[in-house]
């Protein structure tokens, strides 16, 4: 536990301490997710209101949609990437705080979800705090679970990431 407080930390220093510049939307950035799931979130800008994110992590608590006896609270990796757009109008504000949707695809295995495949329905917000490159979100994620068994469940996550030159 200290270390991953060490690092969290370390991570955050990082990041306020950075050249104080404003790319939270273009470029690549990458961070931390904290949530369903808990590991690495990266984004990837494909123009001024889309772009491209990915998701890599672990899931400790799960959908627990009906699986029959075959959910053992096990940890799982969770690999999702989504198609997003951002309405950057949607908040009058002094700061950014664009609101974003959209739709992915995720794949959880191990903890009973044995190469599981379902259809994201991303919503969120971000926040992009001026002269510093990194943005912080929170989402909700609807998700229609398609293998092994049908039915819906719900991701949610709290981040942060860095955007570089």
């Amino acid at each position: 536990m200290k270390k991953y407080f060490l690092f969290f930390i370390g991570f955050g220093l990082l990041m306020f301490l950075a050249k104080p510049i404003s790319a939270q939307d273009h470029g690549f950035g990458m961070g931390l997710i904290l949530g369903e799931p808990t590991g690495i979130s990266a984004k990837l800008w494909t123009s001024k209101i889309n772009a491209f994110d990915f998701g890599l992590g672990v899931g400790v608590g799960g959908d627990r949609i009906n699986y029959e006896g075959s959910y053992d609270n096990g940890s799982r990796v969770h690999f999702h990437m989504d198609y997003l757009w951002h309405s950057f109008n949607a908040i009058s504000s002094s700061e950014q705080f664009p609101l974003y949707y959209g739709l992915g695809a995720r794949i959880n295995t191990g903890g009973g979800y044995d190469e599981s495949i379902g259809i994201r329905g991303v919503f969120g917000i971000a926040w992009f705090p001026h002269a510093t490159p990194i943005d912080i979100f929170l989402e909700l994620v609807p998700v229609l679970q398609l293998t092994n068994r049908t039915g819906l469940g719900v991701d949610a996550g709290l981040g942060i990431r860095y955007f570089f030159e």
